[in-house]
């Protein structure tokens, strides 16, 4: 099933689905049972759905139907992510997150930053890298509802989804999970640090060393699946 039919298969459902009245949407599991998904393909159509307005993740909670209805000016972003090089990605990553990262230092709530805390040790036990990269996705969009901008969090949902297809679909050919010396761990710690410690400039010098050696990181993974 492509992309773009798993998605429109998805959303037929959710017009038809008689859902609980908070909206909540059964777990993953069963979602992916349901519409014969892998987990990652399925988070891939939910982080798109996310994106476009249709539902919101809350960590701990489950994923819920937008009750608000759907702005129509959402960015499509299958579209996008198809126009988008993982260099691309990358450029406006180091462009938006570091700043990102200091108004997070400055606005984060203690709830928030326990948050941060569990998906770090959380992305330490992952065993594959879909269930890492699921995890990463999250932190990543806690981050920017901690920084309380809204424009900036609606920004960052987009990019998170765009690099999400972009980059992660680009390395599908990796070992099968993230080794324990894995450089992400270490750097998302250091950055909760310098957050939890109201150190905005410490902060944003932690994401911005954080993706470059994510972007080093690419670069040779590409290097080995041209070789390969």
């Amino acid at each position: 099933m492509s992309p773009a039919t798993g998605i429109e298969k998805f959303k037929r459902w959710l017009n038809e689905a008689k859902l609980p009245a908070d909206g909540r949407l059964p777990p993953e599991r069963t979602l992916a049972e349901r519409f014969n998904l892998s987990r990652s393909q399925l988070r891939k159509i939910l982080a798109a759905l996310e994106v476009e307005g249709r539902i919101w993740r809350h960590v701990g909670r489950g994923t819920f139907v937008n009750k608000r209805g759907l702005p129509p000016s959402k960015p499509n972003i299958d579209d996008i992510a198809n126009r988008t090089s993982p260099p691309e990605a990358m450029q406006a990553r180091m462009m938006i997150e570091p700043e990102i990262a200091r108004l997070a230092a400055l606005h984060a709530t203690t709830a928030q930053i326990a948050e941060m805390r569990q998906l770090s040790q959380k992305m330490r036990d992952a065993k594959t890298w879909p269930e890492y990269e699921d995890l990463d996705w999250r932190f990543h969009n806690l981050l920017a509802e901690a920084s309380s901008n809204t424009l900036l969090k609606e920004i960052q949902y987009l990019l998170n989804g765009v690099r999400r297809a972009v980059v992660w679909g680009h390395l599908n050919n990796r070992p099968v999970g993230p080794p324990e010396d894995y450089h992400s761990f270490a750097e998302h710690d250091e950055l909760i640090d310098n957050i939890a410690a109201r150190n905005r400039l410490g902060a944003a010098a932690a994401m911005q060393r954080h993706l470059n050696s994510t972007a080093s990181t690419l670069v040779n993974d590409e290097d080995r699946l041209s070789l390969a």
